[in-house]
């Protein structure tokens, strides 16, 4: 029997997907006009403009690809690499392993530099592995989902430019939450994700490609092994003077995603920033003061946007995520990989990067735990957080 529609109201502070922001699903609400319409075409126009913005880039080449995050990765493999073509990955942590995996399903052959999950890439590997074959692209995740680690990469990315390589970079939970600088810091090319600090659903994957990375995709000697992915048609449609027809694309997931950034280029970037750094610091200090430990030790290396918090022994991940759920209607995230059972991961991305909600979290989290047998002082992960959330 058929029946409407009607899915539970939740906190979103999982890992992705993050609370939609209202006027992102508004925006989806409004009428369809067609993907070849001139009022379209400024919406589109518009959209990489306030793509741009995020990504701290000039590039032409800026743009939602039709799918989610992992498609704006495959995106960047299948358009730069062809095959015998040689690439170095970065690995530390689950979506590092899947940018290696696609680099070889692309027909590139893989070398890997890996630290362990909750460390960040160490330099002087990449230099060291660098200087002993001829890569075209080295590749790294920014922010890596799996493990909380917020991946510094200014000196890898003088690596790859010393060494002639495309530097390549997975940015799906950074792009609205810390600064990228693609121009600044030299990357060639980059991809997102919607769903996570952007506010906006899954189904889009924002990219760009400066234009050493775009002389590589239209100057190939092989076709792109993907129709559907090829940046050499979709450029035309997203960038040519002339727009051609390439493939229907997802009207109502653009509009929401315009709607998206506008509400981030109305906060103004910088206090996007500040908020996510400011409320992530306020829900560390907070589990710290519960006797919890982060899994990544290096404070300079920790996501605001993505906590990951070690489970205490003795408690079972699944109850408390469970109890979570089912008592405050709040999700976070378990562990990924050699991780599963070990950490949550929490997330404070987009329009769920709010005071009320780290008091929440933080709050239900005492009183499940109290009642499985932790112990920890009362109140004392919402004094912490609280120490923080009054310095605004």
């Amino acid at each position: 029997m058929y029946k409407e529609l009607n899915p539970p109201v939740r906190i979103l502070m999982g890992p992705g997907p993050s609370d939609a922001h209202p006027k992102t699903l508004q925006a989806q609400a409004l009428p369809l006009i067609g993907h070849m319409d001139p009022a379209f075409v400024q919406v589109m126009n518009e959209v990489a403009d306030l793509l741009r913005e995020v990504f701290g880039t000039k590039n032409k080449l800026t743009l939602p690809m039709s799918g989610t995050g992992s498609a704006g990765m495959e995106t960047l493999m299948v358009n730069l690499i062809e095959p015998g073509d040689k690439a170095l990955i970065c690995v530390h942590g689950l979506f590092g392993q899947r940018m290696a995996d696609s680099a070889g399903r692309s027909g590139a052959e893989v070398t890997v530099v890996e630290a362990p999950w909750g460390e960040a890439i160490d330099p002087a590997k990449v230099a060291e592995a660098a200087a002993k074959d001829k890569f075209k692209l080295i590749g790294i995740v920014h922010a890596e989902t799996s493990t909380g680690v917020k991946q510094p990469l200014e000196e890898i990315a003088k690596i790859a430019k010393d060494n002639g390589a495309l530097f390549v970079v997975d940015c799906v939970t950074s792009i609205g939450g810390i600064p990228i600088e693609v121009d600044k810091v030299g990357i060639d090319a980059a991809f997102a994700g919607t769903q996570k600090c952007l506010s906006a659903p899954p189904g889009l994957a924002p990219a760009t490609f400066n234009e050493r990375a775009v002389d590589v995709i239209m100057n190939r000697k092989t076709k792109v092994q993907s129709w559907y992915l090829d940046l050499q048609m979709i450029a035309k449609y997203w960038g040519g003077t002339k727009r051609a027809y390439h493939h229907t694309a997802p009207i109502s997931s653009i509009f929401a995603l315009h709607a998206a950034l506008g509400v981030i280029h109305q906060e103004g970037l910088e206090n996007v920033f500040a908020r996510h750094a400011r409320l992530g610091k306020a829900l560390q200090d907070g589990l710290e003061a519960m006797g919890m430990e982060l899994l990544v030790k290096n404070p300079d290396h920790r996501l605001p946007d993505l906590t990951t918090v070690r489970i205490p022994e003795g408690i079972d991940d699944l109850a408390v995520r469970s109890r979570l759920l089912e008592d405050y209607s709040i999700e976070i995230g378990g562990g990924l990989g050699d991780l599963a059972g070990k950490i949550w991961r929490i997330g404070l991305m987009g329009h769920s990067c709010r005071e009320r909600n780290v008091i929440l979290v933080l709050g239900a989290l005492e009183t499940i735990l109290s009642d499985l047998g932790y112990q920890c002082e009362k109140g004392a992960g919402l004094a912490a957080a609280r120490k923080v959330l009054a310095n605004k």
